[in-house]
């Protein structure tokens, strides 16, 4: 199932496998309403991302691949679906 380098399906199922990449190393995602001037908050020492519940799918998607960078991942932890996911958003990050 091969898909051209550099698109993304801005689809839940998208999103799942993104936010797996995170709770693979120990984070916990929540969508709440808040003040968040970005769309989303890190609390570091609870490993929490707390993302704006408003945002349609594809900002979420855009939001949790610009974070991405900002956690800490432990790559040796996440299963190997989720390693070369990281590493193609990386390698997109890297890329803009």
């Amino acid at each position: 199932m091969g898909h051209e380098p550099g698109t993304m399906k801005f689809t839940q199922h998208t999103l799942d496998k993104i936010e797996k990449v995170a709770e693979e190393s120990g984070y916990i995602i929540r969508y709440e309403r808040g003040t968040f001037q970005s769309g989303y908050c890190i609390l570091q020492e609870k490993k929490v991302v707390v993302l704006n519940k408003f945002m349609q799918t594809e900002g979420r998607i855009n939001t949790l691949i610009d974070l991405l960078p900002q956690l800490n991942i432990n790559f040796d932890a996440l299963t190997l679906e989720s390693q070369k996911l990281y590493t193609e958003l990386m390698n997109l990050e890297q890329a803009k």
